[in-house]
């Protein structure tokens, strides 16, 4: 396996990082998966990012993560990560042959705040305007899927509680309401949640697949009945408490897997 990093910006701290399969003898082309993690937009647990990545790897994916701005570097930080989030798709394509990537099969996962990149991403991947700013087409910037785990949706549904904080994101709140921007355009969206949720209300992930369902976009939901925030992979490499190794809720990634080889 061959690490990279590569700086998106030389404005901003964001940066990709890769773990590649690497096959020389033979080259395929993989498919890929760019993981977004949470944080609340204040950080992001660097080593939960390289757990999730390195387990798509295991699948067959060439993987990585996106360290984007957080709001410490930029205020308000919207829509930032959602333009560093197209770099990075942008990147994979440019890419593709070196790092071995099949350029028609690029997912995008995103957890919580990472969640709510994604969701707006997906909302805006096919808009020119957006494309305009990362200088590239709207075909460049297409995804096969989306993945949202316990994903930050919308203001409007409990997260986050603060005035303060919505500040710092946004001057503009209606226009991070990834709900309210879905359109048929959207990539094919697997979503899911835990029901008992305590941090971001299930009540986001809801809205996104709903909205989702109604554009006829292809959706998969699943809600887990319990489980704390932040779960990640739900099994003892990403456990960072008791209780936050669930067998049950391990089975997001099976699932994830049978519908993308589904969508194939």
């Amino acid at each position: 396996m061959k690490i990279i990093k590569q700086s998106l910006a030389s404005n901003s701290n964001a940066y990709l990082q890769g773990y590649l399969r690497q096959d020389a003898t033979t080259p395929q082309h993989y498919p890929a998966m760019i993981i977004v993690p949470g944080g609340s937009y204040t950080h992001i647990p660097e080593q939960q990012a390289e757990d999730l990545a390195l387990a798509w790897s295991a699948r067959g994916y060439q993987a990585f993560f996106l360290r984007y701005s957080f709001v410490a570097e930029k205020q308000p930080l919207l829509p930032a990560p959602v333009i560093e989030l197209a770099q990075t798709v942008a990147s994979l394509r440019q890419n593709a042959t070196a790092w071995q990537i099949d350029p028609d099969r690029i997912t995008i996962a995103g957890f919580s705040v990472g969640g709510h990149i994604v969701s707006l991403y997906n909302d805006l991947w096919h808009i020119t305007d957006f494309a305009k700013k990362v200088g590239v087409s709207t075909e460049i910037l297409k995804p096969q899927a989306i993945i949202l785990g316990y994903p930050v949706i919308t203001p409007k549904a409990g997260f986050p509680t603060d005035p303060a904080t919505l500040d710092a994101w946004t001057n503009a709140p209606a226009k991070i309401a990834a709900d309210q921007r879905v359109t048929a355009e959207n990539a094919p969206t697997f979503v899911w949640a835990t029901a008992a949720d305590p941090l971001v209300p299930v009540q986001n992930a809801l809205a996104y697949a709903q909205a989702s369902i109604a554009q006829g976009v292809d959706t998969e939901l699943h809600l887990f009945h319990h489980g704390p925030h932040g779960l990640a992979l739900a099994n003892p490499v990403t456990a960072w408490k008791p209780g936050t190794a669930l067998p049950h809720v391990a089975h997001w990634m099976d699932l994830a897997q049978e519908w993308l080889d589904d969508l194939d």
